[in-house]
């Protein structure tokens, strides 16, 4: 049964939410209302959120709702891991839990063996392991077959030497997915990549620089340099060789995702900029009575409609488990796209105001900036869709 609801209040009949995702939100909003959103500026100027946030979010069972209940989730559906990253979204910045729920231990669930779903998914569940996934190198980002990272197998281990850069979660992080080449002359390149689990502390893991961002500056985000790194076999995650095809079986939902965080900043980008040109007087009347505030609202209200239609129907045959991937390569592209476009008109319409720190704008006018570049640049999402529909 449907429930209805959406972030700015008004009632949308949603077919992927019943009445105990409702209850999910309702107790999630609360929380980040309260523990967060007081916090959320020094947070920017820190760079980075406190650890206790992350123990306070699996405290409070809003990690990985979605994993078996034999290792200690909740075994919820997806509905659940969408409710965290729209109410996520809506706070802004706080990518790292959704990163962590819906990209990062969806790999173990899938491929990990049964001693490592037992070995770290109750601590993922409970906050005391933060996971990250590390594919971009410096000198690899869309070209993922071209990583130069190795891992050569010493006896029981893999002795791991590259770098990595952009890594979401990277300071946090206490277990790592990294992407590396297990074989450098095969051909083509991309059937020598394996994954393996790196933990924190492990021999010859070295945790990098925090990297000072544009946006998204509460989200940290680091290097990762592996100097003879020694990683047990066992913790080889699937099969060796196979780690491309895991990380491109794995791309459709965080593309999804991708999709949804972006149309849930436009949706509140819009309802900020509507509240204030409302209340924001000139000439002796509102700005929202003037002809060129109401062509822009209505161009931006129609953009995000359609947007928001997309999405939910793409989340609902992702849920049927349908291969959507180019459907999904137009929403990551289309929408990311349109609400980078949005954001400068959004600023425009609060004038000087919304040049400010203090207004909400300014901080989406940063952060949106990246979304068309991770989870795979849009340009690469045009490169799908073409060859899918047989260019």
């Amino acid at each position: 049964m449907s429930a209805t609801t959406s972030f700015d209040g008004n009632k949308v009949s949603k077919p992927y939410y019943n009445s105990e995702h409702l209850m999910f939100r309702e107790a999630l909003r609360k929380f980040l209302d309260k523990e967060v959103v007081p916090h959320l500026d020094q947070w920017e100027e820190d760079e980075i959120v406190p650890r206790s946030f992350w123990d306070r979010m699996g405290e409070l069972g809003f990690l990985c709702p979605q994993v078996s209940p034999e290792y200690g989730g909740l075994g919820l559906d997806f509905g659940f891991q969408i409710v965290l990253a729209e109410e996520a979204g809506r706070v802004g910045g706080l990518g790292g839990p959704g990163i962590h729920t819906s990209i990062v231990v969806p790999y173990l669930e899938e491929f990990g063996t049964e001693e490592q779903k037992k070995k770290y998914l109750p601590k993922c569940i409970s906050g005391e392991i933060v996971t990250a996934v590390a594919m971009t190198e410096p000198g690899a980002g869309s070209d993922l077959a071209g990583i130069r990272t190795t891992a050569v197998r010493d006896g029981d281990h893999y002795i791991v030497n590259g770098q990595k850069t952009f890594i979401s979660n990277g300071i946090h992080s206490d277990l790592i997915v990294v992407a590396v080449k297990t074989d450098t002359k095969v051909t083509p390149g991309h059937k020598g990549i394996s994954l393996l689990l790196v933990e924190r502390g492990m021999p010859g893991f070295i945790r990098g620089r925090k990297l000072k961002k544009v946006g998204l500056r509460s989200q940290d985000t680091a290097e990762l340099i592996f100097e003879d790194c020694r990683v047990p076999v066992e913790n080889l995650l699937g099969q060796e060789g196979k780690g491309f095809y895991y990380l491109m079986h794995k791309l459709q939902q965080e593309r999804l995702l991708a999709a949804i965080g972006a149309i849930v900043s436009a949706e509140d980008m819009l309802q900020i900029t509507m509240q204030y040109v409302k209340e924001r007087q000139a000439f002796g009347k509102s700005i929202s009575t003037f002809q060129n505030t109401q062509f822009e609202i209505a161009e931006m209200a129609t953009e995000v409609q359609l947007g928001r239609t997309f999405v939910d129907d793409l989340i609902v045959r992702h849920m049927n488990g349908e291969d959507i991937v180019t459907q999904v390569s137009m929403a990551k592209w289309w929408i990311t796209d349109m609400a980078r476009k949005m954001a400068p008109r959004c600023m425009q319409l609060h004038g000087g105001y919304g040049f400010m720190e203090e207004y909400k704008i300014a901080r989406r006018y940063r952060d949106i900036a990246i979304s068309p570049i991770f989870a795979g640049t849009n340009e690469i999402m045009k490169i799908i869709i073409a060859k899918n529909l047989g260019l």
